[in-house]
């Protein structure tokens, strides 16, 4: 679905480059998160592969077609949603989402089931600009769906929005990706990517760092132990032990008989964590 080689971008008046070096390979029908902090070229990336910025060195295709070659047929069968949605203020959420539609040869998903999907069901006939920030965010995620795009740029999804509506975004997306779509998310949100992606790049100052599943990055980083958490003499206090020998640890098997145990934890590492480590940097 898209194939980057030895992707080198700078913006025009600057010296270095925004983009450096970058290699990525994303089949049919994954969820790929770009993960990094604001700055970090997320969205001058996802400009690049979308073919809205020019004048990169390297090779660029996306959908089997050369970015820089880009027909109708290209943007007929992609998706996106920026991070500032825009929108006529003055027209109703319908009339928008009709308006856009009609721009592609595809007739595309229903209006109405999709606004239903994340939550906006009962606001079709409102003028947008009565629309709150949250609600205009995921009315940008409708418009990327709206055409049936093969593949779909979503750019923080998430952002603003409390934790019902993420969820129903976050249904949305994964009901997508099991209708075969491909969904390229630009997050700092490392919990939506640990749940939805298969595969992440963590994107430092326009760098990729590493490129991997969330299960496997936290399989190879986190510790294998766990914390026991007990109370003895009434006074609460806690042990680790490994999880290899745990069957053979006299101190964990004591703990459990006394019955004081009050809770077990894993240590394992978030995908924050892990990004911290590796590329020394924190993603606010």
């Amino acid at each position: 679905m898209i194939q980057v080689k030895d992707l080198f971008f700078t913006y025009p008046g600057n010296t270095e480059p925004t983009i450096k070096n970058v290699n990525v390979t994303i089949p049919t029908g994954e969820i790929f998160g770009f993960l990094g902090p604001s700055g970090a070229g997320k969205s001058t990336l996802q400009k690049i592969l979308i073919g809205v910025l020019k004048g990169y060195q390297g090779s660029v295709s996306v959908l089997h077609q050369d970015v820089n070659k880009a027909t109708t047929d290209f943007y007929n069968t992609l998706g996106v949603a920026f991070e500032t949605p825009n929108f006529y203020q003055k027209f109703t959420a319908k009339e928008n989402l009709q308006f856009f539609q009609s721009f592609y040869e595809k007739e595309g998903e229903s209006i109405e089931k999709l606004m239903e999907k994340v939550g906006l069901g009962d606001v079709l006939e409102t003028r947008v600009s009565d629309f709150s920030k949250g609600m205009k965010m995921r009315l940008n995620v409708v418009r990327a769906f709206l055409h049936d795009p093969e593949l779909i740029f979503l750019d923080e999804p998430t952002s603003g929005l409390d934790p019902l509506n993420v969820q129903k975004v976050r249904e949305l997306i994964v009901q997508m990706k099991e209708a075969g779509k491909t969904i390229i998310l630009n997050t700092h949100n490392m919990n939506v990517a640990e749940i939805l992606c298969d595969r992440v790049a963590f994107i430092v100052d326009g760098e990729v760092k590493l490129i991997d599943s969330p299960d496997h990055l936290k399989n190879s980083y986190s510790q294998k132990e766990i914390t026991v958490v007990f109370k003895e003499k009434g006074i609460e206090k806690q042990a680790s032990f490994e999880m290899k020998h745990l069957g053979t640890q006299l101190e964990f098997q004591k703990i459990l008989q006394q019955d004081q145990l009050v809770r077990i934890n894993t240590n394992e590492k978030t995908l924050e964590d892990i990004f911290i480590e590796v590329t020394g940097r924190k993603l606010q």
